[in-house]
């Protein structure tokens, strides 16, 4: 192994070997992959033929003078979504579907763009795939952005043309510009033939954008950490966290985490099967972070497979943290109304039933109706994160 670590000695590790060896066994226990496990990406003679039959069945429909109809899952109902502890949240098979019609002046009005939409974007999709290139979504707003109107509708027409196809968006050549950051013990090698270090010094190394293509990972970490916030990852770096606590890997999403970064923490779980933790500020929208990278969310459930990891854990920090740790009241936030709705939402959750530890730590903030972010440790010393917190946590296996 080429990696230098100045990490601590091997008897810190301890908690962390018993973790992963824990893990190991109830991946053999399960027979690695979970049952209705991932099947093979689609290959792009299937993609074409599906896109193909797309446009059959609309001409069909306009030879007998009858309007084109699309019928497509409803991404966004809990009605359509089961929950397994080895995958998160999935789309079931029989869901409800929405239909996007354009037979009546009503509908025309309301759905009619819909379609074309459709219509634009699985054209440029089947010249991608048929051309063997890749565009970024952006790439395509930017093609008629007046047409598009902005960048969330290409999204989203892009998120119904792949659960429709039902293959994964990388299937269909379009890639999403990455925003997260990835640092540590881990080296690669990119579809383009770019070898990339990401051992940690001052800076990070962007997240790529075409995960499918990495090859040739290599890492000996012990651990993945899942920072919430850049600017806690930031902090991490500038105290040469990775280095002190080697051999590790550090990954942000800069918040809510875009496709790539859940598809980099997927394949390094999927190749590796280390450790993975994450460190989220104690408030709702932390947690429901923390919840996307482990179970999924709602509108990606027809993907959960390729994006999920279950085994991911919450080590920081904990609402039950900050009385343990006597953070003054002066460094909490109340929270808000937002906050509470959003709290009693994800306390509602089919994945919560099976996690009682983290069913009593939001009771507490609940009971508490106080938030606090990871910054507050910064009361007990600048450098409390990263010097005693999180070696601490790490060291004695203070994860949920």
């Amino acid at each position: 192994m080429a990696f230098a670590p100045m990490g601590p000695e091997a008897s810190f590790f301890k908690a962390l070997d018993q973790h992963r060896a824990s893990l190991l066994a109830s991946l053999r226990r399960g027979g690695g992959e979970p049952a209705g496990g991932r099947s093979p990406p689609a290959s792009s003679s299937e993609v074409l033929a599906s896109i193909e039959n797309i446009i059959q069945n609309i001409i069909t429909s306009l030879a007998r003078n009858e309007a084109p109809v699309f019928t497509i899952e409803n991404r966004s109902s809990w009605e359509n979504i089961k929950f397994e502890d080895s995958v998160g949240l999935q789309m079931v098979s029989h869901c409800t579907m929405r239909k996007i019609r354009s037979d009546s002046p009503k509908s025309i009005k309301i759905f009619g763009k819909k379609i074309s939409l459709i219509l634009k974007i699985l054209s440029m999709i089947y010249k991608l795939v048929q051309s063997n290139t890749y565009a970024t979504k952006r790439d395509i707003y930017y093609t008629d952005s007046q047409f598009f109107g902005n960048q969330t509708v290409v999204d989203n027409v892009i998120n119904d043309i792949s659960c429709m196809l039902k293959v994964p968006r990388r299937c269909l050549h379009i890639l999403s510009t990455s925003k997260g950051l990835i640092a540590g013990n881990l080296k690669y090698i990119e579809e383009d033939g770019t070898k990339v270090n990401c051992t940690c010094g001052a800076t990070a190394v962007s997240v790529p954008s075409n995960i499918q293509g990495l090859k040739n990972l290599i890492t000996d970490a012990k651990f993945l950490l899942i920072v919430e916030k850049d600017a806690t990852f930031q902090r991490l770096l500038d105290d040469n966290f990775c280095n002190k606590m080697a051999p590790c890997i550090m990954v942000t999403g800069k918040g809510v985490p875009d496709l790539n970064t859940r598809l980099l923490v997927k394949k390094l779980w999927d190749i590796f099967h280390i450790p993975i933790f994450t460190l989220v500020d104690a408030d709702p929208h932390g947690i429901e972070i923390m919840c996307i990278y482990k179970y999924g969310s709602v509108s990606m459930s027809f993907e959960a497979h390729n994006l999920t990891v279950p085994a991911i854990r919450w080590l920081g920090l904990l609402p039950s943290d900050i009385k343990r740790l006597h953070i003054p009241k002066e460094s909490l936030i109340p929270l808000t109304k937002h906050d509470q709705m959003k709290l009693d939402s994800i306390l509602k959750r089919p994945y919560i039933t099976c996690q009682p530890f983290w069913r009593k730590e939001m009771e507490i903030m609940a009971e508490s109706k106080m938030k606090a972010e990871i910054q507050s440790l910064a009361f007990l010393s600048s450098d409390y994160l990263s010097r005693v917190y999180l070696p601490n946590k790490l060291k004695f296996g203070g994860w949920i």
